[in-house]
């Protein structure tokens, strides 16, 4: 098998809070979008796609359903630079900085429909 792309697809109440969110602190730009539906692209990152709960295309059992238990990580190569800028922009940093013992440093921010954004670097023995 030979993937083409990958996207990240997220059921939410409020998409262009989500899709503003991402455009507006991440760098995505909107690849397309209509009602109840945004797809959002980067060049070095899976797009991510928000639907609208209750949205038809969703099946049935999963159209009420709302996006739990689910990050979406992202690795940095500047970790506490974008901490700081993300805090500069004001954005609500819902886990601060640390470091885990298996050596993933890590923060997060949560969007407008809680969605969990992780951002990520790796401590190694060159990068304390």
């Amino acid at each position: 098998m030979k993937i083409a792309s990958a996207a990240i697809s997220l059921t939410v109440n409020d998409v262009p809070a989500s899709a503003a969110f991402l455009t507006r602190h991440f760098g995505f730009q909107e690849a397309m979008s209509a009602e109840g539906f945004a797809s959002l692209a980067r060049d070095d990152a899976p797009n991510v796609i928000f639907l609208q709960r209750g949205i038809e295309v969703l099946p049935e059992g999963f159209r009420d359903q709302h996006a739990a238990g689910v990050i979406i990580a992202f690795t940095v190569a500047d970790l506490e630079a974008e901490y700081e800028r993300l805090q500069g922009e004001g954005v609500p940093i819902t886990m601060p900085l640390r470091e885990e013992p298996w050596g993933e440093r890590l923060f997060q921010v949560t969007d407008p429909n809680g969605v969990i954004l992780q951002l990520v670097a790796w401590a190694t023995p060159d990068n304390p």
